[in-house]
C-alpha cells in the first residue's frame, strides 16, 4: 500500500499546474456510515488515507480501495495530519483520542464525527490542546446514502485554524460543510437538527395510526410524504428566519406565516376531528394546533 501512495504522490507532481500537496488523513471507525465516508476519502487523489477498525472486513475493503491499514490507532496517528473519528459513543471517542495523543503533536487535527454529548467536544479540545493537537467536532447528517455518494451535511465546531485544516477532507465527504462556530457548535447544531428529525418521526407514527384507523394504505401515505417533502423541503421549509422572536406585522414573513398558520390550524382541526371520530389518540396534533402560530412567531 505504501507503493501505491508514493505512486499517487508522484502522479500529482507530474501534472503541470497541479499542486503537489497530498493530505495525510486517518480514519478510525468503519461502521455503517464511517466506511462509506472513508471510501470517499480513498477515492480522492488529494488524500493519502490510512484506516483502522477492530473489525477486519471493512479494513480489507478499504485496502482494496487504496487505503493503508494500520494495526492500531497509535500507528495510524503517527502517520497522518488529520484523524477522522467515527466511533459509537463518548467513551469510545475519549479512548481513541487518548491513543492519538500518545503520538500526536503540533499540527495534527482530530475530527470527531461521532454525535457526542454537547459538553464533550470542549473537554476533548482542552485535553488535546495540552498536547498541541487541534480538535473539531463535525457530526454528519444524511445517513449511509449521503456518506456513500459524498452528499453529507457536515456541521463543524472549532477554531478557524482547526476548521481550515480539516476542510479538505470534509469537502470530499460532504456537499454541505458549515462552520457552525466554536468547539461544540457542530454537535449542538446536529442535536437541534435531530430533535426535529425524531419528533417528526413520532408525528409520523401518529399520522399512521390515524390513516390505519381510516382504512388507508400506509405504504401509499409514506410515498406521498416523501414525494411532497422532496418538493417543499418538509419542516425545513419554514426555517429561513435568523431569529425565533415574534414577527413584526410589517415584516415580509408575517404574511407568509399567517398563511401557513391558517392552513395548518384548519387541517389540524379537521385531522383531530377525524381522530376523535375514529377514537385515535393524537396528542402531538393537539399540541401542534395549540403551538403552531406562536411557534412561527405570530
Amino acid at each position: 500500500m505504501g507503493h501505491r501512495a508514493d505512486h499517487r504522490r508522484r502522479r500529482r507532481t507530474d501534472v503541470p499546474g497541479m499542486s503537489s500537496a497530498v493530505i495525510r488523513v486517518g480514519f478510525v471507525g468503519l461502521g455503517n456510515i464511517g466506511k462509506p465516508m472513508a471510501l470517499r476519502l480513498a477515492s480522492s487523489d488529494a488524500i493519502e488515507l490510512t484506516v483502522y477498525d477492530v473489525a477486519p472486513a471493512p479494513v480489507v475493503e478499504l485496502e482494496q480501495a487504496g487505503a493503508r491499514a494500520a494495526s492500531s490507532v497509535a500507528e495510524l496517528a503517527a502517520e497522518v495530519d488529520v484523524v477522522c473519528v467515527m466511533v459509537r459513543d463518548d467513551d469510545q471517542v475519549r479512548e481513541v483520542l487518548g491513543e492519538i495523543l500518545g503520538v500526536g503533536g503540533d499540527g495534527q487535527t482530530v475530527v470527531i464525527h461521532s454525535t457526542v454529548g454537547p459538553d464533550t467536544p470542549a473537554q476533548l479540545e482542552d485535553t488535546a490542546g495540552r498536547h498541541g493537537v487541534k480538535v473539531v467536532d463535525a457530526p454528519v447528517s444524511g445517513g449511509a446514502m449521503g456518506a456513500a455518494d459524498g452528499t453529507l451535511a457536515i456541521m463543524v465546531g472549532g477554531t478557524d485554524e482547526a476548521f481550515a485544516a480539516a476542510r479538505p477532507a470534509l469537502d470530499v465527504m460532504g456537499s454541505l460543510v458549515t462552520h457552525a462556530g466554536p468547539i461544540g457548535s457542530g454537535t449542538k447544531l446536529k442535536l437541534a437538527r435531530n430533535l426535529m428529525h425524531f419528533v417528526a418521526f413520532t408525528a409520523a407514527t401518529e399520522a399512521q395510526r390515524l390513516a390505519e384507523a381510516a382504512g388507508l394504505d400506509l405504504v401509499e401515505l409514506g410515498k406521498v410524504v416523501r414525494h411532497t417533502d422532496a418538493i417543499t423541503g418538509g419542516p425545513g421549509a419554514i426555517m429561513h428566519r435568523a431569529t425565533t422572536a415574534p414577527i413584526a406585522e410589517d415584516d415580509f414573513w408575517y404574511g407568509v406565516f399567517q398563511h401557513v398558520a391558517a392552513l395548518g390550524e384548519k387541517d389540524l382541526t379537521f385531522a383531530i376531528a377525524l381522530a376523535d371520530e375514529l377514537d385515535v389518540d393524537v396528542p402531538m396534533a393537539r399540541e401542534a394546533l395549540d403551538r403552531l402560530g406562536r411557534g412561527l412567531g405570530l
